[in-house]
């Protein structure tokens, strides 16, 4: 078991922008260290900002310890390598934060699934797949210190049509892996939790809303911040309970009321489940 004196370990993939880099923001500001993984390591590589360094550093700045790995996750060898590091390097892993998704630009154009690029179903490999192969590795870690904790970033694009097929069959996927893995991971004190995150702002969708206001201007006002996620995910891993919640998916507006989060706006999100839809628990029979 962890002492109290120990700072916390965690990977979260995808941490360059967005929702990864939020939530290891977040988890930073509880003195952890991170391994923040993504591909961008120089500003300009990507279409949008943010670079693995730069996280790196702002979770130092934060009070925690960044440290940048590039990993292309649809590259099994770099993610072995990047579980080597962490076992070499810590000697354990507490958090495991499966974030890493491909995300098409013309995810959110109009038009049949036929009409788009078939790139779009990348996100099953990256997003779908990859939190799968991150997991496998990972999860020697979390079992030989008999604590820890997995979490699947998802959305209500797995309970109704959100951005088409694709995107729904990957965040329905991930919510699969919380409710299996959590199986497997319960004699070891491991959980397993997928987190349906509301609307969020970042570099992405802020780019998207300043574009077509009108058409977001519902969800826009009350979107989360990026951090807010990993402050969801920082309680579930310091609540002596939370294998009680393993194998559930779960939304993060609803566990924050639970735990007394606010946003880092002071506000408490609202949930989506009446409009979008809630998640479906696992059914508790086993067949081995």
């Amino acid at each position: 078991m962890r002492s109290a004196k120990e700072s916390i370990v965690a990977v979260v993939t995808g941490g360059s922008r967005g929702a990864g880099k939020g939530i290891a923001l977040a988890l930073a500001q509880a003195g952890a260290t991170v391994y923040v993984t993504g591909r961008t390591e120089r500003s300009g590589e990507a279409p949008l900002p943010g670079t693995i360094h730069e996280t790196a550093r702002e979770i130092d700045a934060r009070g925690g310890k960044g440290i940048a790995v590039a990993c292309d996750h649809r590259d099994d060898a770099q993610v072995r390598r990047l579980f080597e590091q962490v076992g070499d390097e810590s000697g354990r892993l507490d958090i495991l934060v499966n974030n890493a998704t491909f995300l098409h630009d013309a995810l959110i154009e109009p038009g049949g699934f036929w009409d788009k690029p078939l790139a779009l179903v990348d996100i099953l490999d990256v997003g779908l797949r990859s939190a799968y192969v991150a997991s496998w590795h990972a999860a020697p870690l979390m079992v030989a210190g008999g604590r820890g904790l997995m979490a699947f970033t998802s959305s209500f694009g797995a309970s109704c049509y959100m951005h088409g097929p694709a995107y729904g069959a990957q965040k329905c996927g991930v919510d699969k892996f919380a409710k299996d893995m959590a199986v497997d991971l319960r004699p070891y004190g491991v959980a397993a939790v997928s987190v349906w995150m509301g609307p969020l702002r970042t570099e992405r969708t802020m780019r998207v809303w300043a574009r077509e206001p009108d058409k977001y201007a519902a969800f826009a006002p009350s979107a989360e911040s990026p951090e807010f996620t990993g402050k969801v995910i920082l309680a579930l891993h310091g609540d002596a309970a939370v294998m009680d919640k393993s194998g559930h998916v779960l939304i993060s507006a609803e566990i924050a009321q639970e735990y007394g989060i606010l946003d880092i706006d002071g506000k408490a999100p609202v949930s989506y489940r009446s409009v979008l839809g809630g998640p479906v628990q696992a059914h508790p029979a086993k067949v081995e």
